[in-house]
């Protein structure tokens, strides 16, 4: 297998991500794992990608680092900010300036040094929090960055940013994670997880996982508080 049947894949731990890659492996690409540490509440969800690393088959995990806490804004990388029950209106205090893009950025790079053309990330645009960089929009700007911004790119290797999930209820995400042998126990999602990764089932994330599995008939594996 060429280095151009492989993928970078985004990998958070939580349940998107996770199916994310199921659905890479199904393609039949050898997929690398990123993690990040971006100055998130808790580490669970790293542990967890790493597991699910191992669990689904890719050929190698690593974990990388930027400190979106210094810089704040976000609940999520904030202390001080508490994380808001499920609801309201408008782009909640949970959204992470500009993480998408740099977590994309660090993906293209590692893409580019192993030879890899393909990426794959989780972000939805139909069950989510409303966040800006979830959307095509967004997605189309940054293939058309990847192009621009990389020697390989300019020497005309084309990358490709793939969504899978992008149009895509929660509850057809679970089912075709089942499907492709998704342990869901074993993904973390919650904003705010215990040092063990249990669940707190107030937060917008665990509102819509939850949401999730009872749309789709499934018992919710969820671990809570």
């Amino acid at each position: 297998m060429s280095e151009r049947d492989s993928a970078i894949v985004l990998l958070s731990g939580g349940l998107d991500s996770a199916t994310v890659l199921a659905l890479a492996r199904e393609q039949g690409l050898a997929c690398r794992t990123l993690a990040v540490a971006y100055g998130q509440r808790h580490s669970a969800e790293l542990a967890a990608a790493a597991r699910l690393s191992r669990q689904l088959g890719a050929v190698e995990h690593r974990q990388m680092g930027i400190d979106l806490g210094g810089i704040g804004g976000s609940a999520l990388t904030d202390t001080s900010i508490a994380v808001p029950d499920a609801g309201g209106t408008g782009i909640p205090i949970t959204y992470v300036p500009a993480r998408n893009t740099l977590l994309l950025s660090l993906a293209l790079g590692w893409a580019e040094v192993v030879g890899a053309r393909h990426i794959y990330i989780g972000v939805n645009a139909v069950d989510y929090s409303g966040y800006p960089d979830c959307r095509p929009e967004f997605i189309a700007a940054f293939s058309r960055l990847a192009q621009l911004a990389t020697k390989a790119g300019v020497e005309g290797e084309a990358f490709s940013v793939h969504t899978p999930l992008i149009g895509w209820t929660k509850s057809r995400i679970i089912q075709e994670g089942l499907r492709l042998g998704v342990d869901y126990a074993s993904t973390v999602s919650c904003y705010q997880a215990t040092p063990e990764g249990l669940a707190c089932g107030r937060c917008d994330s665990c509102h819509l996982r939850r949401e999730g599995f009872a749309a789709a008939g499934i018992s919710d594996p969820t671990r809570y508080a």
